[in-house]
């Protein structure tokens, strides 16, 4: 699993993936319903998170969500 990238910008489609992802582990189906979002924007959106260290897939066609580093800033 890569180390969590605290530099990574979420795009607003991996913002509304994270969001489903923080209620639970997801497969993508699940994330493209909960999200009302296309196939490819969530696989596309699901890369970039687990390349970035915030989502590691569990199986296959299972993510969780690892963290967020925004989380524990004051903003």
């Amino acid at each position: 699993m890569p180390p969590v990238n605290e530099d990574y910008e979420p795009t607003e489609i991996d913002e509304a993936v994270l969001e489903v992802l923080k209620e639970g582990r997801a497969n993508p189906l699940h994330i493209r319903e909960k999200a009302d979002l296309p196939k490819q924007r969530v696989n596309e959106s699901l890369e970039r998170l687990r390349s970035a260290g915030w989502v590691q897939k569990v199986t296959r066609g299972l993510y969780e969500l690892v963290g967020d580093p925004r989380g524990s800033q004051d903003d």
